[in-house]
């Protein structure tokens, strides 16, 4: 059997081509007008004036059939059909894409509104379902002999060109929520379609030992085969008008913009800088189909057996299926669906120019209907560097048919290159997918707005464009006219210096009494400063303030510091006037007791009984108690004076005794002062012998005649 067995070819090609369009690249905010191709609203209040495309291309593919270490296949003498890890099933699929965008551009037609015209050519092939055993069988040159069920397959491959235009429009926005919309028509002209579907197909195959090419292959089951004109009988590709359509793409942009308050400026003066936090995208794209007017399709009857000789006499797909098999026309025009699919994206700007994409793309038809196209369910997330003039981004996915795939990418403002693969297919032993996208580009980028002084204010609108400022104040500094540490939009007094505690005003003495409001009690009150401020209350009104009234709650003099005098006694005389205060006593004698004549008996009943020494005026100790009770008494008429009057006897000189009466008197009164008695109520005289009490002639008469008297003064 040839081993270029037409489905075997058509395979091996899939493993060299490439899949889904622009991997990791489109969300891009420069990705510019390739953006228009996965969310037409991506266009509007871009970073672009203009962004026109010169040629891009992108293209990849995959299956879950063959793995292969991709560099290998470039290698002199590699094998794909022994090489090749394969995984086959009783349901593998295969899936490539081509995208070539031809001159295109966007711009703006006004802050809110972009336009997008595109050309673009697409080929798309799609291997639903299909038996990988037999397929493994068939590329082993058929050694063994086989029998499978080859169910329900589909293969379709679809090619076309676009001319699009997509408008988008801001479609609301209010401080931090902006949302925009886009919509794409599209013109489709098709190319080339072929399309194969199997229904309840068995292959079995009986090799012919002695005779091979008598080999016989057993089929059972129909089959459906159409293409866009017949190319059995001419196998160039014929592009006219009967082979076309038109398309649809829809799309819508969140943004949550926490940077910016773009209700204060038009959208246009930061369309040069990045104002989402996170930025939410929704698209539909690819609704539409595309009519082959020449088309040519067939419902084959496969219940045939032939040899392997009428396989090998067979130029093409389209003449071994003829010659060999009955034929039903089914009809002639057709329709190939586009393939549709939903978008969706989450782009969170984390740090300044550094991004984190979170993006899935899942197609929206069943892919094993006939003559339809499909992308592989996809699902990535992208960190990426962003910048005006560069950018690089590595896409991790996940894709259906083919699994992780871990790529590269970078922009370089007019040049941009890149894969969704790249990294892992360099260091697997099993890439079952392979993607590449590259362009030239000449964009042209919105005006950055100048901030000379940095402060946030662009120097069309900065006042001040050299000095930093804040933006209330139209970029100038706030002035301090009065150099008072308070800025004038702040300051109450702005020509006057204050305190920032009084909002830059000095602070006032209402009262003028040398104590400032802020620290007066008594603001609209003259007061001194001991008081905070406020006048000295007199609660008991005596005229002595309370501040020094040690009674502030009863009148009282001032000498007595605002107190009502004391009569400590009782005895009616004020203390401040009482000379005995702690002795009832008379008015008339200032508050002391009068000294009557019990007192005064008492007074010399004790003074009697003092003793001298014979001959002299020193008192004898043993007198010392009457002198102490002495003491006591006159201590307690304190108001009184007193006499000392001193006595001898008869006996001796006369003149001798005088002095003798004198010095004892003198020596009882330098007693008492030692003891406190003041000198001033004291006074001591001595009459001698003159003025006995008794008969000097008894030695009892004597005795009383040598005495000391006390007589009272006053």
């Amino acid at each position: 059997m040839k081993k270029t067995v037409f489905i075997i070819a058509f395979l091996a090609s899939l493993i060299t081509a490439k899949a889904q369009s622009y991997l990791g690249f489109y969300h891009d905010n420069y990705a510019g007008v390739q953006g228009v191709l996965f969310n037409p609203a991506s266009i509007v209040d871009s970073r672009f004036k203009t962004d026109i495309n010169l040629f891009s291309m992108s293209t990849s593919a995959g299956n879950d059939l063959y793995g292969v270490k991709l560099f290998d296949i470039f290698k002199s003498g590699y094998d794909f059909t022994t090489q090749a890890k394969k995984t086959f099933t009783g349901s593998n699929n295969a899936i490539l894409n081509l995208d070539v965008m031809g001159p295109s551009f966007m711009f703006n037609i006004s802050p809110k509104h972009s336009l997008a015209i595109y050309t673009r050519a697409r080929a798309f092939v799609n291997v639903v379902n299909i038996n990988g055993r037999l397929i493994d069988e068939l590329g082993n040159n058929n050694t063994n002999n086989f029998d499978y069920n080859v169910g329900n397959t589909s293969l379709t491959g679809n090619s076309w060109g676009e001319l699009g235009l997509s408008y988008a429009v801001v479609l609301y926005q209010k401080g931090e929520h902006f949302l925009k919309g886009g919509i794409t028509a599209k013109y489709l002209q098709g190319v080339a379609n072929a399309h194969f579907q199997a229904q309840n197909v068995d292959l079995k195959y009986v090799k012919n030992v002695p005779s091979p090419q008598l080999s016989t292959y057993t089929s059972t089951g129909t089959a459906t085969y159409g293409t866009s004109q017949d190319f059995a009988a001419n196998s160039n590709v014929n592009i006219d008008n009967k082979s076309n359509g038109f398309g649809l793409d829809l799309g819508l942009v969140y943004e949550w913009r926490p940077y910016f308050d773009t209700t204060k400026k038009e959208v246009a003066n930061f369309k040069e800088l990045n104002k989402y936090k996170l930025r939410f995208g929704l698209s539909l794209t690819d609704l539409g189909s595309i009519k082959y007017g020449n088309g040519v399709r067939n419902r084959y009857n496969l219940n045939k057996t032939i040899t392997q000789n009428d396989l090998d006499n067979a130029n093409n797909f389209d003449d071994f299926i003829k010659n060999n098999y009955l034929a039903t026309i089914v009809n002639g025009a057709f329709k190939s669906n586009l393939p549709t699919a939903l978008h969706a994206d989450v782009d969170w700007n984390f740090n300044k120019k550094f991004y984190l994409n979170l993006n899935t793309d899942l197609s929206l038809v069943n892919k094993g209907a006939l003559n339809q196209n499909s992308i592989a369910n996809y699902a990535s997330l992208t960190p990426r560097y962003e910048s005006r003039w560069f950018s690089f981004y590595v896409p991790i996915s996940y894709m259906q048919y083919s699994g992780t795939q871990i790529g590269a990418g970078l922009r370089t403002g007019v040049f941009f290159i890149g894969s969704g693969s790249i990294l892992s297919n360099a260091f697997s032993k099993n890439s079952k997918s392979a993607d590449f996208h590259i362009g030239m580009k000449i964009p042209v980028y919105e005006k950055k707005l100048k901030d000379t002084d940095g402060d946030g204010v662009y120097d069309k609108d900065d006042s001040c464009p050299d000095v930093a400022g804040p933006i209330e104040n139209k970029g100038c500094p706030w002035a301090d006219t009065d150099k008072d540490g308070v800025l004038d939009k702040d300051d109450k007094c702005p020509d006057v210096a204050g305190p920032v505690e009084n909002n830059g005003c000095p602070w006032a003495d209402t009262d003028k009494d040398g104590v400032l409001d802020k620290d007066d009690k008594c603001p609209d009150v003259a007061g001194p400063v001991d008081n905070n401020g406020c006048p000295w209350a007199d609660t008991d009104k005596d005229g002595v303030l309370d501040k020094d009234d040690k009674c502030p709650d009863v009148a009282g003099p001032v000498e007595n510091k605002g107190c009502p005098w004391p009569d400590t006694d009782g005895d009616g005389v004020l203390d401040k006037d009482d000379k005995c205060p702690t002795a009832k006593g008379t008015v008339a004698n200032n508050g002391c007791p009068e000294v009557d004549k019990i007192v005064l008996k008492k007074l010399n009943d004790f003074s009697k009984a003092i003793m001298f020494d014979s001959g002299k005026s020193t008192i004898k100790p043993q007198s010392d108690v009457n002198l102490e009770e002495i003491v006591k008494v006159m201590n307690e008429f304190s108001a009184s004076s007193f006499r000392l009057n001193g006595y001898t006897d008869s006996t001796g000189v006369a003149a001798k005794n005088l002095q003798l009466s004198k010095d004892r008197a003198a020596a009882v009164k330098d007693y008492l002062v030692s003891k406190g008695i003041s000198t001033d109520r004291l006074s001591s005289e001595g009459y001698g012998i003159t003025k006995p009490i008794a008969s000097n002639k008894t030695i009892i008469g004597r005795a009383l005649n040598r005495r000391v008297e006390i007589v009272l003064v006053k």
